[in-house]
């Protein structure tokens, strides 16, 4: 493998209600896939900078959950100091290391959907590339005005922020 150059996340909105994400990374497929589906390695990089995750269980298969909890433990981040930030994802579709399927909620912390807040339709590929793997996250909502939404909650910085951290793990993983 030959050394990778930094990349950063890219994204752009299809048909008003699709996010497509893309970022390469410098790890093997396999390493990248395990990250996404086993809590040992979603505990340590899930979330924005200066969150951590003290609740992450994983049963990955289709008809599985995975329900996590997102805290914010940074004092600057002011008014979201403290905040606690759930989410339940459901595994549709699993093809081990090339691709995952879920949906993924806000919910509660006894895994119940929070059905005020816009749901998301993941869709994760992970390519072989030279240097590393390429991944490419196809989020879709039901409309427009619910990517407006998530957007509007700085999602993008959110999911670049994660992004970051997950390439820090990768690193420190080999």
């Amino acid at each position: 493998m030959t050394t990778p150059t930094v990349s950063t996340i890219t994204s752009r909105v299809e048909a008003g209600k699709e996010l497509i994400l893309e970022r390469v990374f410098a790890a093997p497929r396999q390493l990248v896939f395990d990250a996404f589906s086993k809590a040992e390695h979603l505990r340590q990089w899930w979330g924005p900078r200066g969150w951590t995750v003290p609740h992450c269980t994983v049963d990955f298969r289709p008809g599985g959950q995975w329900h996590y909890c997102m805290k914010c433990v940074d004092e600057a981040q002011g008014q979201f100091y403290g905040m606690e930030s759930w989410g339940l994802g459901i595994y549709r579709e699993i093809e081990a290391p090339a691709r995952i399927v879920y949906t993924d909620y806000f919910s509660d912390a006894d895994a119940n959907i929070n059905e005020a807040m816009p749901p998301t339709l993941s869709t994760l590929i992970f390519e072989e590339v030279e240097g590393g793997t390429k991944l490419t996250n196809h989020a879709l909502y039901t409309s427009e005005e619910n990517l407006k939404a998530v957007m509007d909650m700085g999602m993008l910085q959110g999911i670049s922020e994660t992004w970051d951290r997950l390439a820090e793990h990768l690193t420190a993983q080999r």
